[in-house]
């Protein structure tokens, strides 16, 4: 495919996964807060007659709303019924349609890091997709089994698999590539819940009630517990989904655990929201949230070994050299690396102007983080390194 043709359509596929996004968290926030918002209407009312088990009063954009839960269904159902589901089927579509085309289209670049495991492209996309598919075989098996009745040892051994899934996959993929497949695998069970337990559940309660029968409550339940458990997922996979900005997290060496303390810390806070809806206000999940990122942060700081003395003259000729040796393969307007068909971030250098405008971004990802070049394909030398660490310095000169 054409590289601006390719660039263009993940463009505009990340912005159809960004909207969806927002619409199905937006949803999931909504009905989480309204669920734990609901009162009990007066025993005697018109509403509990009804069989209402909550109900309650908002205004929003200048009116008024009483929506209304039932305890399992209301005695007839109207003509219309509003469904929430295609947010959840595009945000996953879309996401792994992003996933191909930024990921595994380029599995040889993006993937695979020899300085991790040495793998061929397609054994990577292959080992990719069945971090997908076997994180929701073994979630979804856990939640059917005797455990799925215990909703707090489930949470914490949910959170073990994907703690497992997290090591497995920074030991086979690149720091970013790890990150986004557990990002994916866990949009995978959301998704999953949606479509083969809380859309099939819904469905089963909207026949009984067509054919004048009484809907399974169990239903309703499994339904609402896959909801809560999306719920919690959300703060997480939006964490990971802008994670690959930031590569002091992903490059770091326990980068699987700084990313598990990050992904506790957002279940934790989701839950002090989750609790504050219902008026409990339980500051020690916010604050035990703050302590996970503090130490996130303390763990993510660089801490590699200081680079070495430079050798010879420091002039911007030599960092230009250095620079069209190891860098301008990735970061040009049509890039030679295999798999890269356009310049990576949209950062280029390979004019003068370019790397003088991008000279403190060099000196971060190339002597701070040592992120870059990535996977180190190009093998730059620590003395190289140091070479452009010691330009910027001195004040990243044109001469």
């Amino acid at each position: 495919m054409d590289p601006y043709l390719l660039d263009f359509l993940s463009m505009l596929v990340r912005w159809l996964h960004v909207i969806a996004g927002i619409a199905w968290v937006g949803s999931s926030f909504y009905f989480i807060w309204l669920d734990n918002s609901l009162e009990a209407p007066a025993p005697d009312s018109d509403a509990a007659k009804k069989g209402v088990g909550g109900e309650l009063w908002a205004v929003h954009g200048g009116g008024f709303y009483n929506p209304q839960k039932y305890l399992v269904a209301p005695a007839a159902l109207p003509e219309k019924l509003h469904w929430f589901k295609w947010e959840a089927y595009t945000t996953w579509l879309s996401g792994t349609a992003l996933l191909v085309l930024v990921y595994w289209l380029r599995a040889g670049a993006m993937m695979v890091d020899t300085h991790v495991r040495v793998l061929s492209p397609w054994a990577a996309i292959g080992l990719g997709a069945a971090s997908m598919l076997g994180a929701w075989i073994v979630y979804d098996l856990l939640c059917k089994s005797p455990l799925g009745k215990r909703d707090g040892l489930l949470g914490v051994v949910v959170f073990a698999l994907i703690t497992a899934l997290a090591w497995g996959l920074a030991h086979f993929f690149g720091g970013r590539a790890a990150f986004i497949h557990v990002g994916t695998a866990i949009g995978t069970i959301m998704a999953g819940n949606v479509f083969h337990v809380i859309i099939p559940a819904q469905k089963r309660m909207v026949a009984a009630m067509r054919t004048g029968q009484k809907p399974d409550a169990r239903d309703g339940l499994r339904a609402k517990q896959r909801s809560v458990h999306n719920n919690y997922f959300t703060l997480p996979v939006i964490f990971i989904m802008v994670s690959n900005h930031y590569a002091a997290i992903y490059a770091h060496a326990w980068n699987w655990a700084v990313l598990m303390l990050i992904v506790a810390a957002g279940v934790s806070i989701r839950h002090f929201f989750n609790r504050k809806h219902k008026g409990i206000y339980a500051w020690q999940y916010p604050a035990l949230g703050a302590v996970l990122l503090g130490a996130a942060a303390w763990w993510a700081t660089p801490h590699l070994p200081p680079l070495p003395p430079v050798q010879g003259e420091v002039n911007f000729n030599r960092v230009r050299g250095i620079i069209a040796q190891r860098c301008v393969v990735c970061h040009s307007p049509a890039p030679t690396f295999p798999g890269i068909t356009v310049p990576q971030a949209g950062v280029l250098l390979h004019t003068p102007t370019d790397i003088l405008f991008n000279a403190q971004r060099l000196y971060q990802q190339v002597a701070i983080t040592r992120i870059m070049p990535l996977g180190n394909v190009t093998q730059m030398t620590d003395q190289e390194r140091a070479v452009i660490a010691a330009w910027v310095k001195a004040g990243a000169k044109p001469e």
